[in-house]
């Protein structure tokens, strides 16, 4: 398992992006604008993690993710904080071991790449195939999504 990056929910994203670049020296390394969601996500790196962005294949890491709604949303202080994110394995073996564990499945894998579970205390914790997405397979693929993540 690796980590990726944490992800927080933003108001404003010119002033979260000013407060993170200016003031904390964050480089913007990647933005997403998904016009059909409505949603921007923005990845920002440490300027001392740079060069292990440079070197990782795939989703870099360590970083923080902005995601700002383009629709206004009501979260409350406790869900501005989004997630954690990991890449693993195999994220049908990972899931399978986690729910012998006792662990819901919040979103389960049904494409293949990604899934939420939470912990104990209810964070979010993203997961996230490495490489290409798995095949749908069942049971992933007929799973439905249980409470929040």
């Amino acid at each position: 398992m690796r980590y990726l990056h944490t992800m927080l929910r933003v108001r404003n994203l010119d002033a979260a992006l000013k407060f993170y670049s200016e003031a904390l020296g964050l480089k913007e390394v990647r933005r997403v604008d998904n016009e059909k969601a409505r949603f921007t996500l923005l990845f920002l790196c440490a300027t001392d993690d740079q060069a292990l962005l440079d070197k990782v294949e795939g989703r870099g890491a360590p970083l923080v993710e902005l995601t700002y709604n383009w629709d206004e949303e009501k979260y409350g202080e406790d869900r501005y904080f989004g997630h954690l994110a990991y890449e693993v394995n195999d994220i049908y073996a990972t899931c399978e071991r986690l729910m012998k564990l006792g662990i819901t499945i919040n979103r389960p894998p049904r494409d293949g790449m990604m899934a939420f579970i939470r912990s104990p205390d209810l964070h979010s914790i993203e997961l996230l195939q490495k490489g290409n997405a798995l095949p749908p397979q069942e049971p992933w693929l007929s799973m439905v999504n249980t409470g929040h993540w």
